[in-house]
């Protein structure tokens, strides 16, 4: 008898997606049951209903923040190991309720729209290969990478984004569109990616209003990009569970999932540093303020996190 046909199929999928819901990432104030979440049941039993490893893709892990005051610098540090530790021990523990177990995929975008959030490509390159030297470091062995490097190979960056683009990218004129008439899920993403790119810009010399327009006129060509990123990647990994780093609503076709804890539930860690309390909890914040709240300390030769002294 199969492994998923030793429990009713319904539970299988119940019970790993109730794995995953104490980590929803969503602005709705009640907690959700995996019932609300039909897309997701869907997509993990394409893969119980076969006794197959259940393949989720998550697209995020771009680069750093290029703002000095919420970031380190531009290399992965203790808020990168965590979360990807913590998505490597989602897997496991899926593994010890559903035998074939589960894998995420990491599907870096930075190179995507790093021209648009000013962002050098080589400093993404140095953050992906970063990434995948510390999976290996850490033994995390139900992760796995992917990039523009796999789907274009050694084309030069700004090919790979007009290929990307021309195939997959909504026009600009059509997501102006959907924000005006007040699409829910397009309005909160073009906000929150307005704010980002306003924080993010740390050398801007004009004033604020100025910045705020440039930063809305950069936010449509990163969500165009984005959205052609995960149309992209549902090519590649047709069947997989799609996961989100942004806020989801029940019901959506993507899961959002939060990383580790933050006040912000936008707050990832690219955009932002670890601190740790005097008991060891870990916590997104910006640079700045974690700064103020802690001490620095470095590891590899490289500054790493900050922790409250007691």
């Amino acid at each position: 008898m199969s492994f998923a046909a030793t429990l009713t199929r319904t539970t299988v999928e119940e019970r790993v997606l109730g794995l995953l819901l104490p980590y929803h990432r969503t602005a709705e104030a009640i907690p959700s049951e995996p019932a609300d979440h039909p897309e997701q049941l869907e997509q993990i039993r394409q893969f119980t209903s076969a006794d197959e490893t259940i393949v989720f893709t998550l697209p995020g892990f771009p680069c750093k923040s290029p703002n000095p005051a919420k970031v380190l610098g531009h290399l992965p540090d203790e808020g990168e190991r965590l979360s990807l530790r913590f998505l490597d021990g989602l897997c496991a523990r899926i593994g010890e309720i559903y035998e074939p177990g589960a894998r995420i995929v990491i599907c870096s975008d930075g190179h995507i729209f790093g021209d648009l959030i000013r962002v050098p490509d080589d400093h993404i390159d140095a953050y992906g290969d970063e990434l995948r030297a510390l999976i290996d470091r850490e033994g995390l062995r139900h992760l796995d990478t992917f990039d523009l490097r796999d789907v274009h190979g050694d084309l030069d960056h700004d090919t790979k984004r007009e290929l990307v683009t021309a195939a997959y990218a909504p026009s600009l004129d059509a997501l102006r569109a959907q924000v005006r008439a007040g699409d829910e899920e397009t309005l909160r993403l073009y906000r929150g990616i307005t704010r980002f790119l306003f924080e993010d810009t740390a050398d801007f010399t004009g004033t604020n209003s100025a910045l705020q327009r440039e930063c809305k006129r950069r936010a449509y060509g990163v969500i165009a990009r984005s959205r052609a990123w995960g149309d992209l990647i549902a090519d590649c990994h047709p069947r997989s569970v799609r996961l989100s780093i942004h806020p989801q609503r029940a019901g959506s076709e993507k899961f959002g999932i939060r990383l580790l804890d933050a006040a912000d539930a936008w707050a990832t860690p690219w955009h932002g540093a670890v601190l740790r309390g005097a008991g060891g909890e870990a916590r997104l914040m910006r640079r700045a303020d974690a700064e103020r709240a802690g001490r620095l300390v470095s590891s590899g030769g490289r500054p790493s996190h900050f922790e409250v002294v007691a």
